[in-house]
């Protein structure tokens, strides 16, 4: 007999945390997009998701008040698989299932590396308002026949930042990313996290602070900080180069 073909994974969020978990009503969503390898049909790596759940636990913790609920995006695959950019796909399918399951409320994709990308990508979703994308892998402009869709970044409000030090995705990559989505769309900022590397690990508690800010600011109309709403006010090239200050928000819920 031959042996039937398995049903495809399907994509999946992980547990809600924030405001859905405590049974409270969810305000605004923000959905985290894990790393990932360029190829690869395998399952998701759980150190990719277990790398994000800092992050979420302390966006919840300082959007606790506005009714914040977080999800981290389980993919169908690990890797990116060009042309089918499934991280992408899986996204804008977390963004349907956010509106399914909590009707018509704000989402903010947060990713990094292949989830940035991710992320990007995904933004033109009709309930998505914002992006931040934390050391986003871009492939290099000679290895793709098309540059990098920057268009459904309008409309959007967008925050990169990118470790001056990235040795695994080129940080002038992203910059020339966000020159070109500056150009589109004016609420586009990117930060340069001076000396740290891919995972952003030597100022995590910066970077967290960062995304934190931008996404009460997007999200719920908080206001942003000096810093960010300096670089979102600047033209190119100094709103695309800001550098991330040590301390940044450490006045801001841990």
């Amino acid at each position: 007999m031959a042996q039937q073909a398995l049903p495809e994974r399907g994509a999946r969020l992980g547990r809600p945390r924030g405001a859905a978990a405590a049974q409270e009503t969810v305000h605004g969503v923000v959905l985290l997009l894990p790393g990932g390898p360029e190829t690869g049909t395998g399952r998701p790596s759980r150190l990719s998701v277990a790398a994000v759940l800092p992050l979420a636990r302390r966006l919840v913790r300082v959007g606790r008040s506005e009714g914040l609920t977080a999800h981290v995006v389980h993919y169908r695959h690990r890797g990116w698989n060009e042309p089918a950019a499934d991280p992408a796909l899986d996204a804008e399918w977390a963004a349907d299932e956010v509106i399914r399951r909590y009707g018509d409320v704000p989402v903010c994709l947060v990713g990094h590396g292949m989830g940035a990308r991710a992320a990007l990508r995904a933004a033109g979703h009709d309930a998505v308002v914002s992006v931040v994308a934390l050391a986003p892998w871009l492939p290099a402009p000679e290895s793709v026949l098309e540059p990098e869709p920057v268009k459904q970044l309008v409309g959007r409000q967008v925050l990169i930042a990118h470790g001056t030090n990235d040795q695994r995705t080129d940080p002038e990559l992203s910059y020339r990313l966000a020159e070109r989505a500056k150009k589109a769309n004016r609420d586009v900022c990117r930060f340069e996290v001076h000396t740290d590397g891919h995972g952003l690990h030597h100022h995590r508690s910066e970077v967290q602070a960062l995304t934190a800010d931008f996404l009460l600011g997007s999200l719920f109309a908080h206001g942003f900080s000096r810093p960010v709403a300096d670089a979102l006010a600047a033209p190119p090239p100094l709103g695309l180069r800001m550098p991330l200050a040590a301390g940044f928000g450490s006045s801001l819920p841990r």
